[in-house]
């Protein structure tokens, strides 16, 4: 017999339930699948943004300086690399 494994949560979870017209819902729906995610995962990203205090702006431009912080000083985007270069990766 195969090895399966289960991905789940570790610690007990707790459900909510909203209550939405039609058309809401019809329209979270769309936006969640173009987002590529479902209903219930923009919601609970929401209850944790305000829970945590931290908006998805904020995390955001959090995540950017943190981003911005690991270039290499002196680095210019008009700098050319050759194509090797381009795609090394860091193991």
């Amino acid at each position: 017999m195969p090895f399966v494994a289960v991905v789940g949560y570790c610690e007990p979870m707790k459900n909510v339930t909203v209550s939405l017209d039609d058309s809401t819902y019809r329209n979270a729906r769309m936006r969640a699948a173009e987002l590529g995610t479902s209903v219930s995962a923009l919601v609970r990203r929401y209850l944790i943004e305000l829970g945590s205090g931290e908006t998805e702006a904020q995390r955001l431009k959090r995540r950017e300086r943190e981003l911005r912080a690991r270039v290499p000083s002196g680095f210019r985007g008009a700098d050319r690399l050759d194509r090797d270069r381009a795609h090394e990766r860091n193991a």
